[in-house]
């Protein structure tokens, strides 16, 4: 007796339908030891209170500063539900239900971050759990929520004469002017974000090359050029702030503390107090990495910006760049141009 004549024992199906059967299984390549030896139902799929600890774990400190307020949010919500019950119509509901709550500031954008923080959020949660094998691919909800499409940055480049202004009403003010000047011109040689400024250590400062060693996000690293005389400044502010290991914080308080955010948040509302146009145009560190990423297109093109910025997502630029990449002495040979001072790496290029 075949494997496939025990189908039909004691069952009461007819001769010919355990045929069609047998034929089916024959197409799909299917036997039927391995319909008996088929694994159990997958694990059962857990509740967000649960699930979404799990995921802030397993993530970046990055990525889990920029979704926790949202994950917090989602577990208050949902706590006691399964992963797979939201439907998107009931993530479309939350979605404007944030919308609504978004403090309304004079840079509000009429909640879209927040919606699309929120979307973000969840998708993160829902692709470990598809990674997990608690989900199908099919069934993640918050891939069938759109994000709201995003508005064109007011951001743009600074004048000369703006720039200017910033830096002496920096010098001039507040109880740490040496601290503040030195964050300026580290964002307008280097165009890091803040991110990048505050994970700098001892180890990553290069005096001899002139360079630092930059951490931003999605976990990029790249050497960048500085100028000597900022090189020099970095190293006697981290040493006379009590800097010793290579792995202590480059950028102190006068307390020896390691920098935070909130020396950024209070050095941008003094300049808004001194500069009302910086108040309200809500002028930020962010705007120094357009106005050197500005200048440098201008001047030296669009490889050169791009690399200074740090950019190395392909998914918007043509495939022209594979080939007109800049590289460390590019940069250098602009950051010249933009100091006035000499610079290893562009001296060895001649």
């Amino acid at each position: 007796m075949s494997s496939y004549d025990a189908l039909s024992p004691d069952t009461g199906h007819h001769p010919a339908e355990v045929e069609a059967a047998r034929l089916v299984l024959t197409r799909m390549g299917v036997s039927p030891e391995e319909l008996v030896n088929a694994p159990g139902q997958r694990e059962t799929v857990p509740v967000f209170a649960e699930y979404v600890p799990r995921v802030a774990e397993a993530v970046s400190v990055g990525t889990s500063r920029a979704y926790r307020s949202y994950w917090n949010r989602v577990v208050r919500e949902w706590g006691e539900r399964r992963l797979d019950e939201p439907t998107p119509s009931e993530i479309r509901q939350l979605a404007e239900h944030i919308r609504g709550q978004v403090v309304h500031r004079r840079n509000t954008r009429g909640g879209r971050c927040a919606v699309e923080h929120l979307i973000s959020a969840l998708r993160c949660i829902y692709s470990h759990a598809v990674a997990d094998g608690l989900l199908d691919e099919a069934d993640n909800p918050a891939l069938r929520v759109r994000k709201p499409r995003r508005l064109p940055s007011t951001r743009r480049g600074l004048s000369d004469e703006s720039m200017s202004a910033i830096n002496r009403v920096a010098g001039q003010t507040g109880n740490d002017p040496m601290l503040d000047t030195l964050l300026l011109r580290l964002h307008t040689e280097t165009a890091c974000r803040r991110g990048g400024a505050l994970a700098l250590t001892l180890a990553d400062l290069d005096e001899t090359q002139c360079v630092v060693l930059l951490r931003e996000k999605n976990d990029t690293v790249r050497w960048q050029p500085v100028s000597p005389t900022l090189a020099r400044h970095l190293r006697d502010h981290a040493e006379q702030r009590g800097a010793e290991t290579s792995e202590d914080a480059l950028l102190r308080y006068r307390s020896g503390k390691p920098l935070t955010r909130r020396r950024y948040d209070h050095l941008w509302h003094r300049l808004g107090q001194h500069l009302p146009w910086v108040a309200t145009q809500q002028v930020s560190t962010h705007w120094l990495r357009h106005t050197t990423l500005t200048w440098a297109e201008r001047h030296f093109g669009y490889a050169t910006a791009r690399a200074w910025a740090g950019h190395t997502d392909s998914s918007h630029a043509s495939a022209t760049t594979t080939y007109i990449r800049a590289d460390l002495a590019d940069i250098a040979t602009a950051l010249v141009a933009l100091t006035g001072e000499q610079h290893p790496l562009a001296e060895s290029r001649k």
